[in-house]
């Protein structure tokens, strides 16, 4: 009994170690890989485990990738870039920075989505087609913007 009274009434430098009472603070800095990753996926307003739910994965992988310089596995990769509104390419370029992850949402956070899919195979046809689509959408857009502000 004298042992345990002792031990409760220690100082707290004598205390023995208990991660409820004093957590770790990590003293790593977090490599640009994932600091990306998690950029994209705050930027697209999802949290770890809906992203992780939606390419099939446990989101102790999400964590993982975001802590490692480690890129998601390959056949991750499109359900990931789908899910975040951006392209492979973009989860893999650190140096893309902010640029794209502003680009690739809307102004309330949201995945651009459905039209950036379309004028990604859009993107895809011969040029010829792609200007009939351009100039079909621009006048399409002038007409909208014309009838909004009559």
């Amino acid at each position: 009994m004298q042992a345990l009274s002792l031990h409760t009434t220690a100082s707290p430098e004598n205390r023995p170690y208990t991660p409820a009472v004093m957590p770790r603070k990590s003293t790593k800095t977090r490599p640009q890989q994932g600091v990306r990753l998690a950029e994209l996926r705050k930027a697209a307003g999802l949290s770890q485990y809906e992203l992780a739910r939606y390419v099939s994965v446990p989101q102790a992988n999400i964590a993982f990738w975001e802590r490692s310089e480690k890129p998601p596995r390959s056949d991750v990769l499109p359900k990931m870039a789908e899910a975040l509104g951006v392209g492979i390419e973009d989860l893999l370029i650190v140096d893309a920075g902010k640029a794209a992850s502003k680009k690739a949402t809307k102004s309330n956070g949201r995945p651009v989505g459905k039209v950036r899919k379309i004028f990604d195979r859009v993107s895809k046809l011969p040029r010829r087609q792609q200007e009939h689509i351009v100039n079909w959408v621009s006048a399409y857009v002038s007409q909208y913007e014309q009838n909004r502000q009559s």
